[in-house]
């Protein structure tokens, strides 16, 4: 039987050390090796047996695919480095997960629920907007929502000539002049929820997102980790994505 081989670098991706762009750009700066000997091109195909050495390190296998859920807290960058010094997300976890990465992101002053992966393939499988995964956030909003605004809101809405898609906007019981609302996503562009709701003239004072592709944040206390199983219907469509990839 022959060994399974993929692109060189989504191997590297795979691996977790960088994305499977900033890999191709190793390659063409050559430094990359496969079993001894400088690659020039990404357009090369390897398999479990071929020595990987990017930047004098050795490639190990690819673990599993795993996956975390993690409660990200308000201030925190999501990114693995800040040139303005802000401390990131991934310095908060414990170095014993060794080196993860983000599904999306959530903003500096956004929390909750931020999934984590070892997989740069599965992260981006998770992140492609064709999947159309939902995104549920808990939203704290000064002003009380109007119907007419849910509506809007629920046929699309343009701002600043960028397109949001249907948003739903779930109200929660007893209204105040600070507003709970239950919003869902099924695009997740950058601040897309601060920038519809400012638009209409709601001032967002706290975003919790409390669930991604059905997977929950339930009681999960700020700043805590723990790994969950990947659902059979996700891990399905990840599989039928990594053989359409291959072609």
């Amino acid at each position: 039987m022959e060994k399974e081989s993929n692109r060189i670098a989504k191997v590297i991706a795979r691996s977790g050390i960088c994305s499977r762009r900033d890999a191709e750009r190793k390659i063409l700066a050559g430094l990359v090796s496969v079993n001894g000997k400088i690659i020039e091109s990404p357009a090369l195909n390897v398999s479990d047996n071929d020595e990987i050495i990017v930047e004098g390190k050795r490639i190990d296998k690819p673990e599993e695919t795993k996956l975390f859920i993690y409660y990200k807290p308000n201030g925190l960058i999501t990114s693995h480095k800040d040139g303005q010094g802000r401390k990131t997300v991934f310095e908060s976890l414990p170095k014993e997960y060794g080196r993860l990465l983000s599904v999306g992101r959530l903003d500096l002053n956004s929390e909750g629920l931020l999934l984590l992966t070892n997989d740069g393939e599965f992260q981006r499988f998770m992140e492609s907007p064709a999947n159309e995964f939902e995104r549920v956030y808990r939203v704290r909003i000064r002003g009380i929502i109007t119907k007419e605004d849910i509506q809007k809101l629920k046929y699309g809405i343009t701002v600043d000539g960028v397109h949001y898609k249907r948003i739903d906007v779930i109200p929660e019981k007893n209204q105040t002049s600070n507003s709970w609302v239950i919003v869902k996503l099924h695009e997740g562009k950058n601040r897309e929820i601060r920038k519809t709701m400012e638009s209409l003239g709601y001032q967002v004072n706290r975003l919790i997102r409390i669930s991604y592709a059905g997977l929950e944040l339930r009681n999960l206390g700020i700043g805590e980790i723990y790994e969950v199983k990947i659902p059979k219907k996700i891990l399905e469509k990840f599989n039928e994505y990594k053989t359409k990839s291959q072609k």
